[in-house]
């Protein structure tokens, strides 16, 4: 891997996280995601039904007239179906059966509005591959991955619907959806307001682009989640990083190195121990939730305070002793149930996922600047350097990213002529730095949850919910409620 990549290789990893926290570890479990009835993380039992419509690849031009099979689950257990609203997800960047299971909140709330769940895939994850297995072979077929197409896939899904799904003509469409999916779920609202009635965008960081925001946030806010967790918590992770780099300059340090953190593999000099522990700090501040979960590992009810009981050290404690202290926080989330017989950090903290159609969207349009400079952060000083990362995305794909364009697509911080939509962000999630923190109009509304990590209001409901979620929860359903009898009205004349 060449330097410059490895430089930039962090900020494509942070921005790919968008899809960890639903879509988890997916793909490795893809043979086990087709099952149509599976156990709910509070016991609701999630019944649905697999769909597929052909879809065009290219919506807005008029040279390539091919189609490709578009999956979409359906469940209407509760639907009421005399127009009983839709609640429709706008799928991840990943396989959408995984995200159906993992949306506790539209099931918990599907009986309560009498609604329909449909979950949309994504073209170019999952099973909705517009060239098949050639999808991903050259930057010409990858031409067609783009949030705008995947927008016009979902509207032109909600027609057909609409169109053959008795009872539902005059249904309410509401988006929903988290991270990257409720970016996709705000935008749709934006572009498609004649196909859904509104839309509750949970950790949607839409103002994480060029220029919106500082680049600066993210990593800051990760930091700041450590510094409230324990004492000198923080200040400890930003001190481990002259001593990885002071250990690893021997091999004595390197093979001390590797017994310490109990590596599969002896480590080397350029292998990556700082970057796979940076991961590792960002993903838990993610998953900081206040309940044990099964997200990218078993981790227990708030990781983060677990993995600073680990480096409580004072500012004089020696080298050798804080990355022993390093090393067993970083076991918290690897090895947490204890089954772990070693560590390997080839391998992404997040899993197998196959990210390699988010990089393709993030080399494009998404591309959201991260930087680090290691004073208001505990991590090493990084800058953004949007030249070597267009040279890394042209060597990669063939193509080079358009920094502006979502700003000119979907309008940036500029978007007051809207409604109804809902951004709900946690005072835990790195994402909330890029996302709409203060109520914009009467009904561009921001929701708050001090104690939320990355979309929290999405799971099930859970006896340890902090009561912001749980207020954060009544305050979307009663806004959903509200956009459906507008709809009615506005239907029904």
């Amino acid at each position: 891997m060449k330097a410059e990549f490895k430089a930039i290789m962090p900020v494509l990893v942070a921005v790919a996280l968008l899809l960890v926290l639903s879509c988890s570890h997916g793909f490795a479990l893809k043979s086990h995601l087709f099952r149509r009835r599976v156990p709910a993380p509070s016991g609701v039992m999630i019944n649905y039904k697999t769909y597929y419509i052909d879809q065009k690849i290219d919506h807005f031009g008029f040279l390539e007239n091919g189609t490709f099979k578009q999956r979409y689950l359906v469940a209407d257990l509760h639907w009421q179906t005399d127009g009983g609203p839709i609640l429709f997800y706008t799928g991840n960047e990943g396989d959408i059966t995984w995200f159906c299971n993992n949306t506790g909140f539209m099931w918990d709330v599907a009986e309560e509005l009498g609604a329909m769940l449909v979950f949309a895939e994504h073209r170019y994850y999952g099973e909705s591959m517009p060239f098949g297995a050639e999808s991903y072979s050259d930057a010409k077929h990858l031409n067609y991955l783009s949030s705008e197409q995947a927008l016009a896939d979902f509207a032109v899904l909600i027609k057909y619907l609409k169109a053959s799904w008795t009872g539902c003509q005059s249904s309410a469409v509401v988006a929903v959806g988290g991270s990257y999916g409720g970016m996709l779920a705000a935008w749709f609202r934006m572009k498609y307001p004649h196909v859904v009635a509104g839309a509750l965008a949970a950790s949607a960081p839409i103002w994480q682009f060029p220029d919106m925001v500082p680049c600066g946030v993210f990593y800051k806010i990760v930091s700041d989640d450590f510094a409230k967790s324990g004492v000198n918590c923080h200040a400890n992770i930003r001190r481990s990083w002259k001593a990885i780099d002071k250990a690893s300059s021997t091999d004595e340090g390197l093979l001390w190195l590797s017994r310490e953190f109990s590596l599969c593999a002896p480590l080397k000099k350029g292998d990556g121990l700082k970057s796979w522990l940076q991961e590792t700090w960002v993903n838990l501040a993610m998953v900081d939730y206040p309940y044990e979960a099964n997200f990218l590992q078993p981790l227990p009810a708030w990781p983060i305070k677990v993995v600073c009981e680990h480096l409580r050290f004072s500012p004089e404690v020696p080298e050798q002793e804080l990355l022993q202290g390093i090393a067993q926080a970083a076991k918290v989330y690897y090895n947490y149930t204890g089954d772990a017989t070693c560590l390997n950090i080839s391998q992404s903290a997040t899993g197998n996922l196959g990210m390699m159609g988010w990089f393709y969207q993030a080399c494009t349009e998404m591309v959201m600047p991260m930087c680090s400079d290691g004073v208001q952060d505990m991590f090493e000083p990084q800058k953004w350097d949007f030249q070597a990362f267009s040279d890394e995305c042209y060597a990669m794909f063939g193509v080079r990213p358009r920094p502006d364009w979502a700003e000119v697509v979907y309008g940036g911080k500029d978007i007051t002529s809207h409604s109804n939509i809902i951004f709900s962000n946690g005072g835990l999630d790195p994402w909330s730095g890029g996302g709409v923190t203060q109520n914009l109009s009467d009904s561009l509304v921001a929701v708050w949850i001090p104690d939320g990590a990355h979309h929290l209001d999405l799971r099930n409901n859970n006896e340890y919910d902090p009561s912001s979620v749980l207020a954060a929860r009544r305050q979307e359903v009663a806004l959903i409620k509200q956009w459906v009898k507008q709809w009615a009205v506005h239907t029904h004349g």
